[in-house]
């Protein structure tokens, strides 16, 4: 019975620690001990978010939740949206744009690229005034590409623009620092970095956002940033929270700043490197031109069926890596870098990845993979 270890971007694995935290006896949410909870939670995300100035809130929800919160609440009534997208969770948010019948503008890059300053610049040029918003997911979990966030929050800046980030791949794995980027808005879920199961959305809203959520009352009730920051200022929740998940959010940020934020983007750093150098090891294409190190792409060699290569990981090897998605469905592969995953972890799946493509006939020399990865660890 081979042993789960889950390679997705999202969930990814929970350790131990939190998952025995959360299986404590369930207590009220109207009582003074959720408000301690909720009050350590929100400083230590302060930490990861790096910020003094911004909010944090946490809305029992998704990713998506948060971030359609985030979009509703700050997106003003009659000014545009520049939405930056290079894959398929950057067109979620134009299609959030749609649903609440924003107007928007779109900067786009092909998929596997990450978006630049420049052509956010160019966007803003080319479609006139008007603007009020930039949004830009940071790593874009689709392509496994980064977009330069920290440029664009200079160019949202130099036009008096929110910035506002999809953070969800990013935030807790690879370097973001909200209040020295200039960032306005940023969103997370629970299942990536975080380490925990599905079911919080988190966000950090900064002071410039606040002053755009006040002047209009959003067409929503439940993911209203309002009721989340009259709450949040009494340590608490507008409505009922998943109480379990925020006790686990609790500990997995107490283990975050043990181990030292920048201890952790370096380790994700560490395997990310490692694993594109295992994989061009074994003579197969990296998908990503400009590669996040919060999770890696390759593409499927030719003359391999995707899906029973990773159903042979998972069944054998207890190695579950992730699909492509949309137009990449059946040509992708995805490993994931962060949260509770180490070096010995990673290179079990570059060992499952080489035993399982040499069973479907894929020519390589077996090892190369797993020697690669180990020469690049012993050379940080």
């Amino acid at each position: 019975m081979p042993k789960l270890r889950l390679f997705t971007p999202g969930p990814t694995m929970v350790p131990e620690e939190i998952m025995l935290e959360m299986a404590r006896p369930l207590d009220h949410h109207r009582t003074a001990g959720f408000k301690e909870m909720m009050k350590e939670a929100a400083e230590n995300l302060k930490y990861v978010f790096q910020t003094t100035q911004a909010t944090p809130l946490i809305i029992t929800g998704s990713g998506t939740a948060a971030m359609e919160a985030a979009m509703v609440g700050c997106c003003a009534p009659g000014k545009k949206v520049l939405v930056a997208h290079c894959g398929k969770f950057g067109e979620r948010w134009r299609d959030v744009c749609k649903r609440f019948k924003m107007e928007f503008v779109e900067v786009t890059a092909p998929y596997g690229h990450g978006i630049k300053a420049e052509q956010v610049a160019e966007g803003i040029k080319k479609a006139g005034g008007g603007f009020g918003s930039i949004i830009c997911v940071h790593s874009e979990t689709s392509t496994a590409a980064v977009s330069d966030v920290a440029a664009i929050a200079q160019v949202a800046r130099q036009n008096d623009l929110l910035m506002m980030v999809d953070g969800i791949t990013s935030v807790g794995a690879i370097p973001f620092k909200m209040d020295e980027w200039g960032i306005d808005v940023v969103v997370t879920g629970s299942q990536k970095a975080l380490m925990l199961p599905p079911g919080l959305g988190i966000l950090g809203v900064g002071p410039r956002a606040w002053q755009v959520v006040d002047t209009f009352d959003p067409p929503c009730y439940y993911n209203s940033l309002k009721a989340y920051r009259k709450s949040a200022a009494d340590n608490d929740s507008p409505y009922t929270p998943n109480n379990q998940l925020i006790r686990g959010l609790v500990k997995s940020l107490q283990m975050i700043r043990a181990e030292g934020l920048e201890n952790v983007w370096a380790r994700s750093a560490r395997l990310a490197k490692a694993t594109r150098a295992a994989i061009q090891a074994m003579g197969v294409e990296l998908f990503a031109a400009d590669p996040a190190d919060s999770v890696t792409a390759l593409k499927v060699p030719a003359g391999i069926d995707e899906g029973k290569w990773r159903k042979e990981m998972r069944s054998r090897f207890g190695i579950h890596a992730a699909a492509g998605q949309g137009d990449m469905k059946g040509s992708v592969v995805r490993f994931n870098h962060m949260g509770y995953v180490d070096e010995i972890d990673t290179l079990g799946a570059i060992a499952a990845m080489e035993w399982t493509l040499a069973d479907q006939g894929f020519k390589f020399t077996l090892g190369s993979g797993t020697a690669a990865f180990q020469r690049a660890i012993a050379a940080r």
